[in-house]
């Protein structure tokens, strides 16, 4: 007879480090690739913007095409399906990161929070300042949002180049910083860059996200339930005049991040299965499709996989590569065309670029080293291990690099015309002299310890 094996301590400890390491590897890994793609896709848009066939370019965002049923149809141009539409998921995506890491990740204590806040709360107030200063009065004063945001593909991406020299403290410092940078970004676009409101539409969105919290609480995983009340959402959102990619965020905050069962009880109830399946395994049966016994084992180890499994994580996990290898690198391809005619430098605004470029170069790293030397010196935080002063500076120069949300941010501060592209280029320029100087100083890092 056959007897469940119990006796697995010599695996135990390794088997939960990898457990735990597992996601943010994953995770790393994925942003790296996708800040790779995002590169290919922004040059891409500015080759094809440059071309003899750029007004083919620009044609093809401006094609306007319809949605849904007559009577409920909604027609936009393709870039607003994109901003508008396909970025919710990438919304919802920071929202389920977020609150992941508030429940159990670097923000969910004090103690490991206090330097990635006090860091990222530096780095998009001085940024702001900046540009805020530079452009006072001006046409482009709008704008003070755009240098703030923190691009974690792009960021997580150029560590991954240098490889074992940048300790697992330094990574963990930047992803919470850039997540902490997210929340910062998600509010301004909510509170500075709607539209004209409908209180209507508003409480509409309000009834909704209470159902969705109702779901949440009465137990409710089926993720067909949250996807249905999440369009739903969307779309009253979309009316409010709030940026209807808020609605991702909102959708994020109601996805069930507990578990059904506890690790020991998943333990027992999958030995438990496995147990049975061997015990049902017969001489005649050619496969499992023909063991009825098998089967039903089979079922109860998925029922136990499901039950042991966090809604949240589980979309997160299948939200990860359609977000970073097809809705950024789309967003990327789609925004990051700026012409370089003599008629478009003619145009420019050149406030608008300067503070975009002094904001993201100076300000961030000026603001995420000196808030995270106050924070320590206050005793307020501690530096993770490993982690040197330096290079926290180089990280600071990393935390420049603000592709993604800038450009996103910038669209809705600007809409489309000279300060639009203005905004774009000095995005452009300042993320590109942020990454090229953080690398520079994070290479010449000595190589950590053990």
């Amino acid at each position: 007879m056959t007897t469940p094996i119990t006796d697995n301590t010599a695996a135990e400890s390794p088997a939960l480090v990898e457990r735990i390491l597992r996601p943010f590897q994953q995770f790393v890994a994925t942003e790296s690739a996708g800040g790779l793609l995002l590169i290919v896709s922004a040059t891409l848009g500015l080759a094809w913007a440059n071309s003899p066939y750029g007004d083919s370019y620009f044609a093809l965002w401006d094609w306007h095409f319809t949605i849904g049923p007559d009577g409920f149809a909604l027609t936009k141009p393709l870039s607003d399906w994109i901003n508008d539409g396909l970025m919710v998921l990438f919304f919802l995506l920071v929202g389920l990161e977020i609150k992941r890491e508030v429940f159990v990740g670097e923000l969910s204590s004090i103690r490991h929070a206090a330097l990635p806040i006090a860091a990222a709360l530096g780095g998009m107030i001085v940024p702001a300042a900046i540009y805020a200063a530079v452009n006072a009065g001006g046409a482009g004063a709008r704008g003070w949002g755009i240098p703030m945001a923190t691009d974690i593909a792009f960021a997580l991406g150029v560590l991954s180049i240098l490889g074992n020299r940048i300790p697992g403290g330094l990574r963990l410092f930047l992803a919470a910083l850039a997540i902490v940078d997210d929340i910062g970004a998600v509010l301004v676009i909510a509170l500075f860059y709607a539209g004209q409101v409908s209180v209507s539409a508003i409480g509409l969105a309000g009834a909704v996200f209470i159902v969705l919290l109702l779901c949440n609480r009465a137990g409710v995983r089926h993720p067909g339930i949250y996807a249905g009340f999440g369009l739903l959402l969307w779309l009253a959102v979309l009316k409010s005049g709030v940026h209807p990619t808020i609605a991702g965020v909102l959708l994020a905050v109601a996805v069930p991040a507990r578990t059904r069962i506890d690790e020991d009880t998943f333990a027992l109830q999958a030995e438990s299965a496995l147990f049975e399946f061997q015990q049902a395994s017969t001489p005649d049966a050619r496969s499992v499709m023909s063991n009825p016994g098998q089967q039903e084992a089979l079922h109860d180890l998925e029922r136990a996989i499901e039950g042991v499994q966090s809604p949240l994580l589980r979309l997160e996990h299948n939200l990860n590569r359609t977000v970073a290898f097809g809705i950024v690198p789309l967003f990327a391809f789609a925004n990051a065309g700026v012409r370089f005619s003599p008629e478009t430098l003619s145009n420019l605004s050149w406030r608008v670029l300067l503070g975009v470029v002094l904001g993201l170069v100076v300000g961030k790293v000026t603001g995420i080293f000196l808030a995270a030397r106050l924070a320590v010196r206050y005793r307020m935080a501690a530096l993770p291990d490993q982690v040197t002063w330096r290079s926290v500076f180089g990280v600071g120069w990393l935390g420049g690099i603000g592709f993604t949300m800038s450009i996103f941010i910038a669209t809705l501060a600007f809409g489309n015309g000279r300060q639009l592209d203005s905004a774009k280029l000095g995005i452009l320029a300042g993320s590109v002299v942020a990454a090229c100087v953080g690398t520079t100083m994070l290479r010449k890092l000595p190589r950590p310890a053990g």
